[in-house]
């Protein structure tokens, strides 16, 4: 590439940016980020999905629904195009006619039309992307239909259980509860870059709650290697409701629990049974050790905050 295209190309870029609000041209001929630019580059977007986002997040300040946690699983689900899946219109009508009062707000708010929805479903037409705007469209419904599957891991659905449901890949609804996690981080660096501080408390509170695929009384058990989601609740359901009552506990005690929580039973006999239970022995013992560390922590805050 020859000199004259290069500070061709240079001076679209620089004229794009500064159109789309990224940048500003100084009194003295430099240029500098703008609080959206500075955003953008905080939390790891392209300049295309960052515009987007700020469009989002703009929308969600007029009107944030807060009496539901639906509003906020759909702003920390990913936004990239190449990772929202395809939608199964007749499954998604369905997901929003279940939808309680503030579900069917975080719809309104969040510009999906249940009318629409249907008349997807009747037709069985995809969604048309031809214009800027059809394309932002499409990105919304899709984002919407994959918040509803990060809703229900996050309520500890099983991961096939998801995918079954929503007629998605496995491995997409795997990868999304992976990625959702730093996806969510990105979005309170952007909030709080655009200095908004409450509704970056607010997406804050949640993010516990994607590390552990769990409800909110899950978290604390959530902190103990090995106890996620599914575990969790097996745990608390046999009255392990505490890093403190897993310290407690005896590692032989734990592991009949473990078993419960394996997915799958297992049909195992002799030689294989018994390497079954010494792993999941070992596992027991590594979660009552991770336990009493995490109690013992617990304690010297506690002692420390009434020094």
């Amino acid at each position: 590439m020859n000199r004259q295209a290069l500070d061709a190309m240079i001076q679209t870029t620089l004229s794009d940016l500064t159109t789309s609000r990224l940048i500003l041209l100084e009194a003295d001929g430099t240029y500098k980020a703008t609080l959206l630019g500075q955003a953008i580059v905080a939390s790891s977007l392209t300049p295309e999905d960052g515009i987007f986002v700020h469009a989002e997040f703009e929308r969600a300040l007029k009107a944030f629904v807060l009496d539901g946690e639906m509003h906020v699983f759909y702003m920390f689900t990913p936004i990239q195009s190449t990772g929202l899946g395809d939608i199964k219109w007749p499954v998604f009508r369905k997901e929003i006619e279940g939808l309680d009062e503030s579900g069917h707000r975080v719809l309104k708010y969040c510009g999906v039309n249940p009318a629409f929805v249907n008349r997807m479903a009747n037709s069985g037409k995809q969604l048309p992307e031809t214009t800027s705007q059809e394309i932002d469209t499409a990105r919304i419904y899709r984002r919407f239909y994959a918040a509803l599957q990060l809703r229900d891991v996050c309520n500890e659905a099983p991961i096939h259980a998801v995918a079954t449901k929503y007629e998605t890949p496995r491995g997409f609804v795997q990868n999304l509860a992976q990625t959702c996690e730093g996806f969510a981080a990105g979005m309170i660096k952007f909030c709080e870059r655009m200095g908004w501080g409450m509704l970056a408390s607010v997406l804050e509170r949640m993010c516990d709650r994607l590390k552990a695929g769990a409800r909110f009384d899950l978290l604390e058990l959530a902190k103990i290697p090995f106890v996620k989601s599914r575990t969790a609740r097996i745990f608390w359901e046999h009255g392990l409701k505490s890093v403190r009552a897993v310290a407690a506990a005896d590692p032989k005690d734990v592991v009949p629990i473990l078993v419960l929580a394996q997915p799958n039973k297992l049909k195992i006999n002799g030689e294989e049974e018994a390497r079954y239970y010494q792993k999941l022995t070992g596992k027991a013992e590594i979660i009552v050790s991770a336990a009493n560390r995490l109690w013992e922590r617990q304690q010297q805050v506690d002692i420390e905050a009434d020094i």
